[in-house]
């Protein structure tokens, strides 16, 4: 009979421990898999043919002249189907400024303007992102131009993700931003006042996004 019940000990003491070892190694697999599922991130690059970064400013307080850049290049990283958590990294080469009139554009490219020898990138870099709608967001970054930084808010709609069927139906989401930034903070211009040039910009970007 000792050896009936020793037996016993022994075989309920091997379930133990299989059902032990079976809990550490399910925990172990999930601390794993967790990561994996909630850090999980998607980088977005911008279909090259269908974006635009504009511009508008007001010339002697009476009309607005528009413009935009050529050459720049946009990510947008996150982990949620409805951008809410997104970030934006977007890089401008200043020299690709385009107003349609090509003394203006010389211009703008000058010293008095851009320096684009000197500063030949502008940069965007968001730090943080609230929502203030469906699909509207806070989009709050740096924005460094001239060797200058400055925080800027502007606003980002998420207007839609789809299957594009000229790209074998691989998703395709639809973002536009708009804000406002003061010229005078950058230094941009300085050399002609609000008269003349608004130190109001008005800047609209509209893009769409694949997953790379």
């Amino acid at each position: 009979m000792e050896v009936y019940r020793t037996t016993i000990e022994k075989f309920k003491s091997i379930k133990t421990n299989q059902k032990s070892n079976m809990k550490k190694i399910t925990a172990l697999l999930a601390f794993l898999i967790l990561p994996i599922t909630i850090f999980a991130q998607d980088t977005w690059v911008q279909d090259p043919y269908h974006p635009k970064l504009g511009f508008t400013v007001t010339h002697l307080g009476i009309a607005d002249v528009p413009g935009h850049f050529d050459d720049y290049s946009v990510s947008i990283t996150a982990t949620e189907e409805d951008f809410s958590d997104a970030q934006v990294e977007l890089t401008v080469q200043t020299a690709s400024v385009n107003t349609r009139v090509q003394d203006r554009d010389d211009h703008l490219r000058s010293d008095d303007f851009f320096h684009v020898e000197q500063y030949p990138e502008m940069m965007f870099s968001s730090k943080s992102i609230r929502k203030i709608d469906d699909g509207v967001f806070e989009l709050t970054g740096d924005l460094s131009l001239l060797n200058i930084t400055r925080e800027i808010t502007v606003t980002m709609t998420h207007r839609g993700t789809v299957e594009n069927p000229m790209a074998d139906g691989a998703p395709v989401a639809g973002i536009q931003i708009k804000g406002v930034i003061d010229r005078s903070e950058f230094n941009l211009g300085n050399g002609f006042p609000p008269p003349m040039i608004s130190n109001r910009v008005e800047i609209k970007a509209d893009g769409e996004f694949m997953i790379q």
